[in-house]
């Protein structure tokens, strides 16, 4: 039943597209009973299960009920061998990229892709000192810049108001300074070899922020800027799909004793979501 979901993916192309994103996130249902396998879980505050998703775009390819007490990537690489053999077994020529936030940075998932024809990644990772370091020169650069622009403001505000409240405030409305790089990297442990990250760094009156992204693309085909904004910021649409599925669509009613049951829900909620977007690709 759960490999219904990507057939009906697969047979709503006519002819096999160019390119794929398959986009990994987990979510919360939270539960009021004693249902099988639900826990308490800190970062959701509640007792509930904890979802795997896996869409293409509308498409939903993987909906897997899982226990709120597991690793956050529990069952993705399975899942990603499971529906990239049967996108293979028909579209031999597409390219997929696969991606999801700093829950799904892990090695085997990493490495899966790195040994599949025609499969790349871009994935969030954590902040850590060493990446700050590497990214120094780019700090200083967009600190630079934002002082730049503070600069002939905090002046005007200075001839005009004593206050330094007013001038934090103002501090505000200068436009934020943002910067990319690529640096090679490789963890001390985890990784088996280095890897390309690509490091966004902003500065502004709230001081330095930094995000990294992990990736198999290289440098020659997409810079450090696009990389970011282009290919790793759109997933964020994924979470309209999963409001769709969940409150439109009523999947966290997973209520029955066992496990199994509730699974079997929320499938059955997936389907009604498929025949929903079928209607809104094909009709609407």
């Amino acid at each position: 039943m759960k490999n219904l979901l990507s057939n009906f993916f697969l047979e709503s192309y006519k002819k096999p597209p160019l390119s794929i994103i398959l986009d990994m996130d987990v979510t919360d249902e939270q539960v009021h009973g004693n249902q099988e396998g639900a826990f308490f879980n800190s970062y959701y505050h509640g007792v509930c299960y904890a979802p795997l998703y896996i869409f293409c775009g509308h498409h939903l390819l993987v909906a897997k009920l899982r226990s709120s007490n597991v690793d956050p990537a529990d069952g993705a690489l399975d899942e990603l061998q499971r529906i990239i053999g049967l996108i293979r077994e028909k579209w031999s020529e597409t390219h997929i990229l696969v991606r999801g936030d700093s829950a799904y940075a892990r090695e085997e998932i990493f490495y899966f892709c790195e040994n599949q024809p025609l499969v790349d990644y871009v994935i969030a990772m954590g902040i850590n000192g060493v990446l700050k370091l590497r990214a120094d020169d780019v700090i200083e650069k967009a600190k630079h810049e934002y002082e730049k622009k503070l600069a002939p403001i905090t002046e005007l505000m200075d001839s005009l108001f004593q206050k330094k409240e007013d001038l934090e405030e103002v501090k505000k409305l200068v436009p934020i300074s943002t910067w990319y790089c690529s640096i090679r990297y490789k963890t001390e442990k985890s990784w088996s070899c280095q890897r390309r990250v690509v490091t966004k760094v902003c500065y502004g009156s709230d001081g330095l922020k930094m995000r990294h992204v992990v990736t198999s693309l290289p440098a020659s085909k997409i810079p450090p800027s696009k990389l970011y904004t282009k290919k790793y910021c759109p997933r964020g649409e994924m979470e309209n799909r999963i409001k769709e599925q969940q409150l439109d669509l009523l999947a966290d009613r997973t209520s029955t004793q066992t496990f199994q049951s509730n699974q079997l829900r929320l499938w059955i909620h997936s389907w009604a979501y498929v025949l929903i977007n079928a209607f809104r690709q094909h009709c609407l």
